[in-house]
């Protein structure tokens, strides 16, 4: 019986470190993108920058595929660093991960929020924010992109959308 019960007590104090250790760190400098990901969809993403604010990653060209394959991802999230959170909260993981890519590609941020409009929109009212459908296109656009500049361009490259993912599909950053 006290064999038992010193068992038990001693598999509760291992339960209780290994549950006390289990928030990860994210390095801001050299982030892991499941990691981030992770701490988005549950909301505890508190990663600071060098001046103490909650910001995204130092995401490199490196991370691209990574991200990519959370573009598809409609999860909506609670929230996310650095950008104005338009559309009443409602924000789109998938959506996210291509606004850091075109962070990446621009080397600025491409717009206030990780939302994307119909290009011909009148103005920056949530109805023309992009429907799940219209997301999906996008996360395959840039699919597409990246997948097409593995190849190196040459001087008998005749594609105007060479680098620019967005090229002639109606959406743009809001």
């Amino acid at each position: 019986m006290k064999r038992t019960l010193y068992i038990l007590c001693i598999a509760a104090g291992l339960l209780t470190a290994l549950a006390g250790c289990s928030s990860e760190e994210l390095d801001y400098n050299n982030p892991s993108v499941s990691l981030f990901v992770k701490q988005l969809k549950a909301g505890d993403y508190r990663t600071t920058n060098d001046k103490g604010v909650v910001a995204i990653p130092h995401f490199t060209q490196k991370d691209i595929p990574a991200l990519l394959k959370n573009a598809r991802d409609l999860t909506i999230i609670p929230s996310f660093p650095s950008v104005y959170n338009m559309n009443n909260g409602k924000i789109r993981l998938g959506e996210c991960m291509l606004w850091i890519i075109e962070k990446i590609r621009r080397g600025t941020a491409p717009s206030i929020g990780c939302k994307m409009v119909l290009a011909n929109a009148e103005n920056y009212e949530p109805l023309y924010f992009l429907t799940d459908e219209e997301a999906l296109d996008a996360a395959s656009c840039y699919q597409r992109w990246w997948d097409e500049r593995q190849y190196p361009r040459t001087r008998w490259t005749i594609d105007p959308c060479y680098d620019d993912p967005l090229c002639g599909t109606g959406y743009r950053w809001w």
